[in-house]
């Protein structure tokens, strides 16, 4: 047994092995006791500019997210109904889908929106497909339409005529019926009954210009459903994608349910799932980025709670529209320090510990999570590792990209994880984790062929040290004989932002140095597989784990 321990420590790596100086922090695992499915709620994607999807740089980071998972991935975006000629902008893009001729007869024009949805098609993506913004042609106030907002300048400027609701609720209808019409002619019945339909975005936020926000986006919901449905009776139809669980969220899941339809009349709007956004509140503290973890948790454990208040949602969807450390995508690091954390590993490791607690919380609420939308992809035109909340910068992938490539390999279902564990979802929400300890934690899954444990060691602070050593133990291995790889992301592996400081922070990289950049973006390996017996189905994988650190151990068989 010294010697298979001696085995699996070299695997972690020679360097990163440490002798037992400083006690381990010990991680069990056991494969033999399954806590639920791996759903894959990390396999979602959006982001506000729809017209990046089939620039180059978007085109190339679809395939590579497509590529990484083994399930469709679904991706939302804003804009889809937009008026436009398909220029983008940061917030803003368009596809001129609706226009009406001089005798104000409806003209549709679904070019843009197909080369969109050909896009995710062909990667054998899905869309979740959002019913919004206003056409100009609808809107209420047309003039002025397209916002000029920048990072920096206030936020409630980008409300101009896009947000408001359509100033003739027939028409607005029928746009959408034919959308859905035409979206099952061009890509099949099966296709769209896959996909998901909903209606604008955060109308408890700023997104929704109107004296009672409420009652316009219940009427709009209502309007929107029916058209849906008159259209493809089986297509999946939610919402309502509040910017946070509360008062709006539950008085619009009581309209659905038991109010009158603004549309037909009757009692409730169709809902074949519930979604809302949640947000973390980084800050900046004595000079040094402060992640707001907790906050992010309290606001999805408060949309679990109103779910779970309904008997009659039980089982039902629920997907967490946009979940993010906080919210707002296009801000970049130079008018908003707190957004310093999004080039490097800080990023990376609080994705790993959040999406690992999504399935805590919703466990705890007896909820039916089946998806969490990661608020980021690319900004094009734009320098080098800006800070924007993005996957890519300029065609190269940044290290949290890695971290869903790590995702991506946790399959079939979650086992039970125990050990010397600083931290659960709770401890987290009512404290963060901003105490001398670290959160060094694991998810675990398990297929018929595969065991993987993803460990991360994180911390609210962005501050980066040798962090602690982790003794990893697992049990339950069902073969005398396994392959074992371990993959990570940390400071110096997996991580083009630390390779581009390397060089100096180009602010025009050559091609070289381009492919440099994207050799240190994919996701390495410590060490090389190695083939190991296992007769009393165990093994032990000792590591030093440095802080915002992330492994993934692949035990295969």
């Amino acid at each position: 047994m010294k010697r298979l321990l001696s085995t699996l420590c070299l695997l972690a790596s020679a360097q990163l092995c440490l002798a037992a100086a400083s006690a381990p922090v010990k991680l069990n695992v056991d494969a033999t006791k399954v806590e639920g499915p791996m759903t894959p709620i990390w396999a979602w994607f959006g982001y506000d500019e729809p017209n990046y999807t089939t620039a180059p740089n978007g085109k190339k980071l679809l395939s590579d997210i497509a590529a990484l998972s083994p399930v469709p991935v679904y991706v939302r975006a804003h804009n889809l109904m937009t008026s436009g000629d398909g220029s983008y902008a940061l917030k803003w893009g368009s596809t001129g889908m609706y226009s009406e001729d001089k005798d104000g007869k409806p003209v549709y024009n679904w070019t843009i929106v197909d080369q969109i949805f050909d896009t995710y098609v062909e990667r054998k993506m899905k869309p979740l497909a959002q019913i919004g913004f206003m056409p100009q042609a609808l809107s209420q106030r047309p003039q002025p339409y397209q916002h000029q907002w920048k990072p920096g300048t206030p936020y409630q400027d980008i409300m101009t005529g896009w947000a408001t609701p359509p100033n003739d609720y027939d028409k607005w209808s029928e746009l959408i019926y034919q959308w859905v019409k035409h979206s099952v002619a061009r890509y099949g019945r099966q296709e769209v009954e896959s996909w998901y339909w909903e209606v604008w975005n955060e109308p408890d936020g700023f997104y929704l210009i109107a004296p009672d926000t409420k009652l316009e986006y219940f009427k709009m919901y209502d309007y929107a459903a029916d058209a849906v449905k008159r259209a493809l009776p089986t297509a999946r139809m939610g919402g309502p994608h509040t910017a946070g669980a509360g008062r709006f969220m539950d008085d619009f899941l009581q309209h659905v349910l038991h109010g009158k339809n603004y549309a037909t009349g009757k009692t409730g709007s169709p809902l074949d799932f519930v979604a809302f956004h949640a947000k973390g509140a980084p800050k900046v503290v004595d000079g040094v980025v402060r992640m707001g973890m907790d906050t992010h948790f309290k606001r999805l454990d408060e949309g679990f709670a109103i779910v779970a208040n309904y008997p009659e949602l039980k089982g039902v969807p629920v997907i967490i529209g946009e979940s993010d450390p906080e919210g707002c995508a296009a801000c970049g690091m130079q008018t908003n320090p707190e957004n310093a954390y999004r080039n490097g590993t800080l990023y990376s490791s609080y994705t790993a510990a959040s999406i690992a607690r999504e399935y805590e919380l919703a466990g705890k609420r007896g909820v039916n999570l089946i998806g969490a939308v990661n608020w980021s992809f690319e900004f094009e035109d734009q320098p080098w590792f800006a800070g924007f909340r993005d996957l890519a910068t300029n065609g190269v992938n940044k290290p949290v990209l890695n971290v869903f490539r790590m995702f991506g390999m946790m399959r079939g279902e979650r086992v039970a994880v125990g050990g010397e564990r600083a931290y659960d979802a709770a401890r987290i929400m009512a404290q963060g984790v901003r105490g001398a300890q670290t959160d060094i934690n694991a998810l675990a899954s398990r297929d018929p062929h595969s065991i993987a444990v993803m460990v991360w060691n994180y911390h609210d602070d962005d501050v980066i040290d040798a962090g602690a050593p982790v003794e990893l133990q697992i049990a339950g291995i069902p073969a005398g004989q396994v392959r074992l790889r371990h993959f990570r992301v940390d400071n110096d592996t997996s991580n083009s932002y630390s390779a581009w400081k390397r060089m100096g922070s180009p602010a025009r990289p050559s091609a070289a140095q381009i492919a440099e950049l994207q050799q240190a973006s994919e996701l390495a390996q410590l060490g090389r597989p190695a083939t190991l017996a296992t007769p009393d189905g165990k093994a032990t994988v000792k590591m030093q784990l440095p802080r915002q650190a992330v492994s993934l151990i692949v035990i295969d068989y």
